[in-house]
């Protein structure tokens, strides 16, 4: 019996990755921005916590900043966090060194007792985690010439989300207000072991990154997050390429390098929007000779039932992606065989392209565009069965996906 309730609770130690945590670090807006910074945070909401009255708004807490009978709430933020991506004592390390804790009612010239500095645990190791590592930092405060930590650390009663204007405030105002309340002390940095990648074989993108590197982060942004394409994509810092034979310089990050058995074929210095790198991302795997890089770039048109068309006209139910980009484009389920030559449906994947007026070749038409990738897939006309649209596309920039291997194949990508 104890041997089931042992592996009982194992399991459900394994299966909880998620955590909530309350903190408290001056005014909420810069708190949560920083806290939404971190991989590993699901999610950071600003609001209150700790006071002794129901529902505050942004007004009763500044009304009630300098009340010394009344216990007013504190200007907080909600974390919820994956715990295997992001250790809660990491986290609260973090808590530490955003602020100075050791301030009471107030952080830098923002003065009142709902800037105070809190943290409200919601489990038994959180609190034993806050309490060992206080007793840390105070001797590292303590030795850098400052006071007492006053955080009020307490268990969670209730949070109350603040204002839906005050949410992403910072996102929605860049040039908002946001101080740096941070006192430079810093917890120990224990040294990681230096990792390396070598080459995969085959085609492959590496990403040379740097710490600090606002173009690179704008690019994980814009496009390494949402990348679903064939070919492996990794990220990197110089010093951690192994085995990999690279003709040019890196003077510059991001560095975009296009691989091929580990050797260079071409790179990209400096930030890339999602067009461009999609384009370079065409001419590395189709080749810019190729029929399928002509049809996707320079907007030509394949030939009327021409050998990828005969190809996929056989096949059964799956979808068509996006050669380059991997989405979804097209369903079987929207289909039809119209008889002209190219590949016919009903409609597109919702979201999955963009129309654009094409009055090219003295023809008023409509191009259909990847929306992604940004490939020129066809066009669209008004002459299809029932009254309904006809997608006349082309097969050279498709590739099928049975509807059974969809699954594995996004899984295999997010592994990547």
């Amino acid at each position: 019996m104890k041997k089931v309730l042992l592996f009982v609770a194992l399991s459900i130690a394994l299966v909880a990755k998620t955590q909530t945590i309350v903190l408290g670090a001056g005014c909420f807006w810069g708190v949560e921005k920083y806290f939404e910074s971190l991989d590993g945070v699901t999610k950071a909401t600003s609001g209150y916590a700790g006071g002794e009255y129901e529902n505050p708004t942004y007004k009763e807490v500044l009304k009630h900043r300098n009340h010394t009978k009344l216990l007013n709430h504190a200007e907080v933020v909600e974390v919820v966090y994956n715990d295997r991506k992001l250790s809660t004592q990491n986290l609260i390390k973090a808590f530490w060194e955003l602020h100075n804790p050791t301030q009471r009612n107030q952080q830098g010239n923002d003065r009142g007792n709902n800037y105070r500095s809190a943290l409200y645990y919601t489990n038994a190791e959180q609190k034993q985690i806050v309490n060992s590592t206080k007793k840390t930092y105070q001797a590292l405060l303590t030795k850098a010439g400052y006071g007492t930590i006053t955080t009020e650390i307490k268990p969670l009663t209730i949070f109350y989300p603040a204002e839906a204007y005050h949410q992403d405030y910072l996102k929605k105002h860049p040039l908002g207000y946001c101080p740096n309340h941070a006192t430079g002390v810093k917890f120990a940095k224990i040294k990681q072991k230096s990792k390396s990648i070598s080459p995969l074989g085959g085609k492959e993108i590496v990403v040379i990154d740097a710490e600090h590197c606002r173009f690179c982060e704008k690019f994980k942004t814009r496009v390494t997050d949402n990348y679903q394409g064939s070919i492996p994509l990794r990220t990197a810092k110089e010093h951690e390429l192994k085995g990999f034979s690279i003709k040019s310089k890196i003077v510059g990050t991001p560095t975009i390098l296009f691989v091929e058995d580990g050797k260079e074929i071409h790179n990209h210095t400096g930030y890339m929007d999602e067009k461009t790198f999609y384009k370079a991302l065409g001419e590395f795997k189709l080749g810019v000779e190729s029929e399928a890089f002509d049809v996707a770039f320079n907007q030509h048109t394949d030939g009327r039932f021409c050998k990828q068309y005969e190809i996929f006209k056989h096949v059964k139910d799956g979808v068509f992606i996006d050669k380059i980009s991997g989405d979804i484009l097209f369903d079987t389920k929207e289909r039809f065989n119209s008889g002209s030559g190219w590949l016919s449906f009903f409609k597109a994947v919702d979201g999955s392209t963009v129309e654009k007026v094409d009055n090219s070749l003295g023809m008023r038409r409509v191009e259909i565009i990847a929306k992604k990738s940004g490939a020129h897939l066809g066009h669209v006309f008004n002459d299809a069965p029932q009254g309904k649209q006809r997608f006349c596309i082309n097969a050279t920039v498709l590739e099928f996906v049975p509807r059974a291997k969809i699954a594995d194949i996004q899984n295999q990508r997010k592994r990547k």
